[in-house]
């Protein structure tokens, strides 16, 4: 894992959201994309060399809709750049972590994206996240 990626952050709403981190951050929005596989509206902001990603349900049973309903806004996941994805899940898998995707899928911001379930990171949703070249 080369370094943090993102942090993602379940929100209730994109709109209000999106003018709480504008006032927070200093800056807009750079990108937003709805990834519609996931039921999901991001949002990314930059702040320095750190990338922050809202996330918004757009379908009430998918992952970001059962988070809200379970936990609240709030910190979702931890998001960890790496160089090759399949060789990092592959790792994990062999250290005894349970993956949530037998197969890296695409995410938002040109990334292919896998997840490690929160119970074997102490509570913690891991993304792995590689740039798409190409």
């Amino acid at each position: 894992m080369k370094k943090i990626e993102h942090l993602g952050i379940a929100v209730k709403n994109m709109e209000d959201s999106n003018a709480l981190f504008e006032k927070l951050l200093g800056v807009a929005p750079y990108k937003q994309e709805e990834v519609a596989s996931e039921g999901v509206l991001t949002s990314f902001f930059k702040n320095g060399p750190n990338k922050i990603e809202l996330l918004a349900a757009t379908t009430a049973n998918g992952p970001i809709a059962k988070f809200l309903e379970k936990k609240g806004e709030g910190i979702h996941h931890v998001a960890f750049e790496v160089e090759d994805i399949f060789a990092e899940m592959e790792r994990l898998k062999a250290e005894g972590f349970t993956l949530l995707n037998e197969k890296p899928k695409k995410g938002a911001d040109n990334k292919l994206v896998a997840f490690v379930h929160p119970k074997t990171a102490n509570g913690v949703l891991v993304e792995l996240c590689q740039e798409i070249v190409k």
